[in-house]
């Protein structure tokens, strides 16, 4: 006899812990339009890809 179980839920690894853009940062307030820009078209790739960035900038180092 064959069970199915049930399907598995994964939360969208770019949406769920969103960066937000650092204050007085130009280039992360760049990002964070361009984030929602996307996202208002449904490119999820690009949100995604606008949050890594986010992370990655090195407005610490400034």
């Amino acid at each position: 006899m064959c069970r199915m179980s049930r399907p598995v839920h994964l939360p969208d690894p770019g949406v769920r812990s969103e960066p937000g853009p650092a204050a007085g940062c130009d280039v992360c307030g760049a990002l964070a339009a361009q984030r929602e820009r996307a996202r208002s078209v449904g490119d999820l790739s690009k949100v995604i890809d606008c949050n890594v960035e986010m992370r990655r900038h090195p407005h610490a180092l400034k």
